[in-house]
């Protein structure tokens, strides 16, 4: 039976449970949110915790930076700078403040790291840096891939998860490193050149999870840019989520906007793989088996043309035969023409032998001497006629001969020959030749006329 006296108010809330749905509800509200404002009442409790509040014109509001968070910030704020800050809305229960929890902080406008990232990038890209002439080929099978990122990390095992799915096979090396924080530069660039020593991976994966900008920021260091860009392996750039862009992504070969994008970017689809190699030994026993199907039909029908081997064997055994019979009638043929041939050439020989020749060469060597000998005593005979008859005609014309008749030949002092009386003068002495000597006598007269004198003394 009711209680007619029963409280029926509605049941109140007590402050922790308003204060904790309170909270429950601006935090399932407000899942992250940036807020820019003017820092004030910034403090730094030995806890290590950052305490102050953003206001602008009208309003304020509390914010906490818990020590885990703040050790990522590069430049520690101050009263009355300009910041803009992203983090979780919240409800501190035990006060019943509203409040940010900041996750991360920077300057406002463009930021001091944004205008760090912007000249770096300017400065990488003039130094050709970010070209794609300069970048390598990404191996389509790696024997070997090559991690360069924290062990610890959720990155790491992303990509592991990606490969053992797509191609187990593929054998990993993590080059373990820090990758946030001030070490973080120098030991990624480590990691880097270790994996070139190391020489096993043809491909290296460079990256780590999501964040803040200030949290990847060692990859938009100068040092690791460099160090990527030398690097003789290709590289793959993998840092934080799709929307987040460090310089690591400009120098890199490739970039993938997750870890696990980068994983599935040089691994193989096992399956995929499996599925070609099914198709292509499919496709290669069809081509097979028509392959064969050809050589038996040929096969078959070689088989019906080809003739049994004993009756091609006797067949060849019975030509054989006949060849060695007509071989045996040629060769008794040809013996017969030459034996009668070889009896021609005897008597050939017989009479025509070299006694006889001689002989008959002797013979008519005898005959053509003799005729020889009779041919000469008639030209010598004739030639002695023709010579006497010469000279007897040469001795009718010869000057002697006429000398010989009582005719000198005159000459001059000057041993011309006179032909004619003008040729000398009164006087001179003149040479006459006679048959026999020479006569010296002077001119004494000279007479053109051709009468002789009656009175040569005169």
């Amino acid at each position: 039976m009711n209680d007619p006296f029963q409280d029926s108010r509605p049941r109140a809330l007590s402050v922790s449970e308003l204060n904790h749905q309170a909270r429950h509800l601006l935090e399932s509200s407000f899942m992250q949110v940036w807020v820019e404002g003017e820092l004030s009442g910034f403090s730094r409790p030995s806890s290590g915790h950052w305490y102050f509040s953003l206001k602008d014109r009208k309003c304020q509001i509390r914010c906490a930076m818990f020590r885990g968070m703040n050790q990522r910030i590069r430049a520690i704020p101050k009263e009355g700078d300009k910041v803009r800050v992203r983090g979780k809305v919240t409800l501190y229960e035990a006060r019943g403040d509203f409040q940010v929890i900041a996750e991360h902080i920077e300057p406002a406008g463009l930021g001091a790291l944004q205008q760090a990232f912007e000249e770096l990038k300017h400065t990488l890209q003039a130094q050709g840096l970010f070209d794609e002439a300069r970048k390598k080929p990404i191996p389509a099978l790696p024997a070997h891939i090559g991690v360069v990122t924290s062990p610890t990390g959720a990155a790491i095992h992303d990509i592991l998860t990606v490969l053992a799915r797509r191609c187990p096979g593929i054998p990993v090396t993590l080059y373990p490193t820090t990758v946030q924080g001030q070490p973080a530069t120098a030991e990624i660039v480590r990691a880097i050149e270790l994996a070139q020593t190391h020489g096993a991976a043809d491909v290296l994966i460079i990256g780590r999870g999501g964040g803040s900008l200030e949290d990847l920021w060692c990859f938009n260091e100068e040092a690791v840019a460099k160090a990527i860009a030398a690097c003789s392996i290709p590289t793959v750039s993998a840092v934080g989520h799709e929307t987040d862009v460090t310089i690591a992504d400009f120098v890199a070969d490739l970039r993938a906007p997750t870890p696990s994008a980068a994983a599935e970017k040089v691994s193989p689809d096992q399956r995929e793989m499996l599925r070609q190699i099914n198709d292509r030994e499919f496709r290669l026993t069809n081509a097979a088996q028509k392959v064969f199907q050809q050589l038996n039909t040929k096969l078959e029908h070689l088989s019906a043309r080809l003739r049994d081997p004993r009756r091609e064997l006797l067949e060849k055994a019975q030509r054989l035969d006949e060849l060695e019979n007509r071989l045996g009638k040629v060769m008794e043929q040809r013996s017969d023409r030459a034996h009668v041939r070889n009896s021609h050439l005897t008597q050939r020989l017989a009479m025509q032998s070299p006694g006889k020749q001689l002989t008959h060469s002797r013979e008519a060597l005898d005959r053509w001497h003799l005729q020889l000998h009779k041919a000469m005593q008639q030209i010598l005979a004739q030639l002695h006629d023709k010579l006497e008859h010469t000279a007897g005609t040469l001795n009718v014309v010869s000057p002697l001969a006429t000398l010989g008749r009582g005719y000198a030949i005159a000459r001059d002092e000057r041993g011309n020959i006179v032909r004619n009386a003008p040729d000398v003068s009164a006087g001179e002495q003149i040479f006459a030749h006679v048959a026999k000597g020479t006569i010296t006598a002077q001119v004494t007269s000279v007479n053109a006329d051709n009468n002789w004198p009656k009175n040569p003394g005169n």
